[in-house]
């Protein structure tokens, strides 16, 4: 494989991505998601590691189930009981592995920037399971698929990310892919947790919960020891996604979340399974995206 077909094939971010890629991954997530045979072959004989150098539930198990119905081999690597822990470094551990025959990797890292250097030195396509601050792709993805559910196209759809927009990949991700589909995208968070380097507008909770798409990004709790956040209550009260500010929401619009969920908090525990709540189907719709991401990493 020459280099361009390996960076072709990893999926690093979704910058540079266009409009025709990403419509040939979500409708190859479709055809996945239409199969009914539960585990296949497409993949067999191949191995896949999933390299988690941060802690994951969700999207770990959900590259496990996708990878093993495409009848791959899976290797899961966990840095917590590696020996990263000893002092070896990143770069040793995921070169340690592609030595010993591996066909690809996903990737979780904490620091941003690493797994770009990784790509260009390793020479088996890379997934990225998100990166630092920087980009979750494939959690992009998925959360397109879900609207194109729903709404048949992305675009001019419009669609609020509210939260902690400064400390979120998903934010990033969705903003690149979902304006590259020619959808509307705003932000709404407090004023220490905005991104300046990320151009969308910012708008007030009553203006972004008049959009299509209402997406809560998880208040991340470990952050109230830095001050961002005087209490999870004063947050819920003045950026939360209540039980009274859903029953303004538009009849047609749905709730996302890219979960885990801090219930009560930015999202009231009652709208979790509403029934205009895409949280659950977002989930279970990150199977066939990443069977569709790792069938591209493997098969072009």
């Amino acid at each position: 494989m020459t280099a361009i077909q390996l960076m072709q094939r990893s999926l690093l971010g979704l910058k540079g991505m266009d409009r025709e890629e990403i419509e040939s991954i979500l409708s190859r997530a479709a055809y996945w998601e239409q199969q009914s045979v539960k585990v296949g072959d497409a993949l067999a004989g191949r191995f896949v590691a999933n390299m988690f150098f941060e802690n994951s539930t969700r999207t770990r198990f959900s590259f496990e189930v996708a990878e093993k119905r495409l009848g791959a081999e899976v290797l899961n690597f966990s840095a917590a009981v590696s020996s990263v822990q000893k002092g070896e470094s990143i770069y040793d551990t995921v070169r340690t592995l592609e030595s010993m025959g591996i066909d690809a990797g996903v990737i979780r890292l904490k620091p941003a920037g690493v797994l770009q250097e990784l790509a260009e030195r390793i020479k088996v396509p890379l997934i990225n399971a998100g990166d630092g601050n920087n980009e979750h792709p494939t959690q992009a993805l998925l959360d397109m698929y879900t609207m194109r559910q729903q709404f048949g196209s992305l675009s001019g759809l419009s669609v609020s990310i509210i939260g902690d927009i400064k400390h979120s990949r998903v934010a990033r991700s969705n903003l690149i892919g979902l304006r590259e589909m020619g959808a509307k995208v705003s932000f709404c968070a407090p004023g220490n947790m905005r991104a300046g380097e990320l151009d969308a507008p910012y708008i007030g909770i009553e203006e972004a919960i008049r959009a299509d798409v209402v997406m809560m990004l998880r208040v991340q709790l470990e952050r109230h020891e830095d001050g961002m956040i005087k209490s999870a209550e004063e947050y819920r009260q003045q950026y939360g996604l209540t039980v009274e500010r859903a029953a303004r929401i538009a009849p047609h619009a749905i709730i996302m979340h890219p979960a885990p969920v801090n219930r009560d908090v930015e999202i009231d525990g009652d709208l979790v399974e509403h029934p205009q709540s895409r949280i659950f189907p977002q989930m279970q719709n990150g199977v066939p995206v990443r069977m569709a991401v790792i069938e591209r990493a493997l098969r072009g």
